[in-house]
């Protein structure tokens, strides 16, 4: 199945996909590595994450009197959020995107929440770059620019392959 999902993502737009089927997003998505994800569990997210995608990303930012541009955004390994991951989907992400895969703590709260776990491809950072519209925001630039929280409004970001669905299933089994 090929699908694009509207971001904030209702439960009913998860209901029929399931692992190896590809999609892609239309709205925003947020990037988050560990230390954004620590913030998020001790401080409370800066922004809505209910119904959210978040990304596992560093993405490399240039700016200039115009304001932020993205030049390169691609998947972080995700595994570095697995101590975090759970709690934070716990408060009502419903997509997080990376590669790698994450642990059997995160495909419980996958489960227990009805959210997915989505893979985007390495060493695509220039093609999901151009899905891209517009940085509408960025929190947290303290973290430094790759672990700040950036606010992407995207159209029909991906591919991305569902890895882990919300039925407990995974391609890393």
């Amino acid at each position: 199945m090929e699908k694009n999902i509207k971001v904030p993502v209702k439960n009913e737009d998860l209901t029929d996909l399931k692992i190896g089927d590809v999609i892609t997003l239309t709205g925003n998505i947020i990037t988050a590595r560990d230390q954004a994800h620590k913030r998020i569990l001790e401080q409370g997210a800066p922004l809505d994450i209910e119904g959210a995608a978040i990304f596992h990303a560093g993405p490399i930012i240039s700016e200039d009197e115009n304001g932020y541009k993205m030049v390169a955004v691609g998947p972080t390994t995700s595994m570095r959020m697995n101590p975090y991951q759970s709690d934070v989907i716990d408060m009502g992400p419903k997509i997080v995107i990376g590669k790698g895969g994450m642990d059997d703590t995160v495909r419980k709260a996958l489960v227990k929440n009805n959210a997915l776990y989505v893979v985007a491809t390495g060493g695509c950072a220039a093609l999901y770059v151009d899905a891209v519209e517009e940085i509408e925001s960025v929190d947290w630039l303290d973290l430094g620019m790759p672990e700040a929280m950036w606010n992407l409004k995207v159209k029909d970001f991906g591919p991305l392959i569902v890895a882990m669905d919300s039925e407990g299933n995974s391609l890393y089994d």
